[in-house]
């Protein structure tokens, strides 16, 4: 395979996991809203069945001798804790909690400014300064944020403030997820490793909360499939055409395709969930995603 073709295979590869990731979006938006399904169950059964999924994958691929070498590291150990605590469960509540009192739309946005809340840690906890280009994003992600939750008037928020905080947690939760999981990679973890265990101890913290047997009242066909959706498609598919896909391609082409979700999400709610949006809205929604391309093109360099 030549570079050219691998480019070909690998966008369109990143492409497809990120429009399953905005369908993913939509769905969440259906589960949260218009059905009874708690968030402590629903996040509970999503963890622990991907998790155990990605540790199968896990075992056959590496062995029974190598499948508990996370656990062999005092660090590592840590790392995968404040992971699972932190940058799954975390941004998973917080997510879920921003589309039940929002939608998934504007969750999605918000969840997007994980770049913003990294370069933010970068600054107070290794006092690295930002540069010219750093800066920039910001001001263009405050701007397009302000549309976003505002449609460019000060004194009224589109979405309940609830909504609005949950959102913005979401997107810090998010930066501890791609943080935590990296030093782990970095110790020479396989990205499908840690994310299977982290899973797993989500899923298994969550059992002490509400455990998977616990059907919430009225479970429906079509929360079921609701659920499934998420499980099988936005959650374990998605994630596992995205690990293929940094294989063939850079990651900074990785982060241009992954500006496809938030569209989908948008393009779908106004299908599907009968949302209505601004031209304020919209284009908050469009500098957002700009800035944080603009931050990923140039940190890449």
């Amino acid at each position: 395979m030549n570079s050219k073709q691998m480019l070909r295979k690998g966008t369109l590869l990143a492409l497809t996991a990120s429009i399953i990731w905005g369908i993913s979006g939509t769905v969440m938006q259906f589960v949260a809203q218009s059905t009874s399904v708690p968030a402590t169950w629903f996040i509970g059964t999503r963890t622990l069945i991907t998790g155990i999924i990605l540790l199968l994958i896990v075992f056959f691929k590496n062995g029974r001798q190598q499948f508990f070498r996370i656990f062999k590291n005092k660090k590592s150990v840590v790392l995968l804790i404040l992971f699972s605590l932190l940058g799954l469960l975390g941004n998973l509540y917080t997510f879920f909690y921003s589309v039940q009192l929002g939608n998934s739309a504007a969750a999605t946005i918000l969840q997007y400014l994980s770049p913003l809340f990294i370069l933010l840690g970068t600054l107070i906890f290794m006092h690295k300064i930002p540069s010219k280009v750093d800066l920039i994003s910001f001001g263009i992600a405050l701007i397009g944020v302000f549309l976003l939750i505002t449609q460019g008037n000060i004194h009224h928020l589109v979405i309940p403030f609830a909504a609005f905080i949950w959102g913005i947690l979401s997107g810090l939760t998010a930066a501890f997820y791609v943080v935590f999981p990296k030093l782990l990679v970095e110790m020479d973890f396989d990205p499908v490793e840690v994310t299977g265990w982290g899973m797993f101890l989500s899923g298994i913290i969550s059992q002490f909360i509400r455990p998977i047997w616990q059907l919430p009242p009225h479970f429906t066909l079509s929360a079921a499939m609701g659920v499934g959706t998420i499980i099988l498609l936005g959650t374990l598919l998605a994630f596992l055409i995205m690990i293929t896909a940094t294989k063939y391609v850079s990651s900074a082409i990785v982060s241009i395709t992954d500006a496809a979700q938030p569209f989908v999400t948008f393009i779908l709610s106004i299908i599907f969930l009968q949302a209505h949006f601004s031209i304020a809205e919209v284009i908050g929604a469009c500098l957002v995603v700009i800035s944080i391309y603009i931050l990923n093109r140039f940190s890449e360099e």
